[in-house]
């Protein structure tokens, strides 16, 4: 989206959500002529420049004549959300970026914990048995292996010189490869180029959104093509891999681990945060997985920079400027 230069005013609108509570602080840190609305309840939102929410619904679009551009306040953009928007060609999907670095992190910390073993370690001696120190299988040297990014954009770029000071070989795989494949010594390939990629990869990451394109690109015969003993992370979208195949993979002991921070099954609502597994396979009886419940981008600091970063595209289109983080709505990210 890009507006007028003048400083007319621009109006943003957001529905109930969790940003609503942090409205006056939004209301600081974008200029003067930008004025911000809120909904008491999931009343149809008035006229508005910019509408900010996850899961925005027709009859908002439909209300607001002048609507320009939808900011989905995080990073996943759902398929429900793509779809709708590209009935409306003359409305933009943006979305955030903020948790880029602190969802690298994680993946490093998910790669560190599988490759080491430190789950079960820690179960064992909790209990006080130390057999594993003497006749447990040894942790995964990490230096010198071959890791593939799948998806190589913001968290990739964070997470690959981590990789390459453990000395590990790393390869990026994403959308648009540029005329010179190398970026910060990392080797960039086209998603066509996976298959050969795949034999040649020790540790596979993957951070790619859920679009109708990353849906299941992750099946058998890719987990297969994989050395036998190599592990996978996922931080990114959990259908991006298919369930059964990954379980089986896993069971069947050919891959030597998995780090899972997303999922397949989640709960509805805060009464089922208590008892819902998050596959309808037991993943939690494989001592090969460290799991944990889609976390991975939360931080102390969250709030504060996913408020930034949201005044940030909110200050662009106030001042006339291209807005960042445009989301193609048929590719999904």
């Amino acid at each position: 989206m890009k507006t007028d230069s003048n400083q007319s005013l621009l109006t943003v609108h957001i529905p109930p959500s969790d940003l609503t509570k942090r409205v006056d602080q939004l209301r600081a840190l974008v200029p003067p002529n930008v004025r911000i609305t809120v909904a008491p309840d999931d009343a149809q939102p008035a006229d508005c420049h910019v509408l900010v929410h996850g899961t925005a619904k027709a009859e908002w679009l439909d209300a607001s004549p002048t609507l320009r551009a939808v900011i989905v306040p995080y990073a996943g953009v759902s398929l429900e959300m793509q779809q709708l928007l590209q009935q409306y060609p003359n409305v933009d999907l943006h979305n955030l970026h903020y948790n880029d670095v602190a969802t690298a992190e994680f993946a490093l910390a998910l790669m560190f914990a599988t490759a080491k073993f430190v789950v079960p370690l820690d179960r064992l001696l909790r209990q006080g048995d130390w057999r594993q120190r003497y006749t447990g299988a040894p942790s995964l040297l990490l230096s010198g292996r071959r890791v593939l990014i799948l998806g190589y954009g913001a968290i990739g770029r964070q997470i690959a010189p981590v990789c390459q000071a453990l000395g590990m070989q790393v390869r990026g795989v994403r959308r648009r490869v540029p005329h010179a494949p190398v970026e910060d010594g990392v080797e960039l390939f086209a998603a066509d180029q996976l298959p050969a990629l795949l034999p040649e990869t020790d540790v596979l990451i993957c951070v790619l959104p859920q679009t109708p394109e990353t849906v299941g690109l992750i099946d058998a015969a890719e987990l297969a093509a994989l050395p036998k003993g190599a592990i996978v992370i996922n931080v990114g979208r959990g259908p991006v891999i298919n369930e059964e195949a990954l379980y089986n993979a896993l069971h069947a002991g050919r891959l030597a681990g998995a780090g899972i921070d997303v999922w397949y099954t989640y709960p509805h609502g805060e009464e089922e945060r208590g008892h819902t597994l998050p596959s309808r396979f037991p993943f939690h009886e494989l001592d090969n997985v460290v799991m944990s419940p889609h976390r991975g981008g939360w931080l102390e600091a969250a709030e504060g920079r996913r408020l930034q970063e949201l005044a940030t595209l909110i200050t662009a289109a106030a001042n006339g400027e291209d807005v960042p983080n445009k989301v193609d709505k048929v590719l999904g990210y």
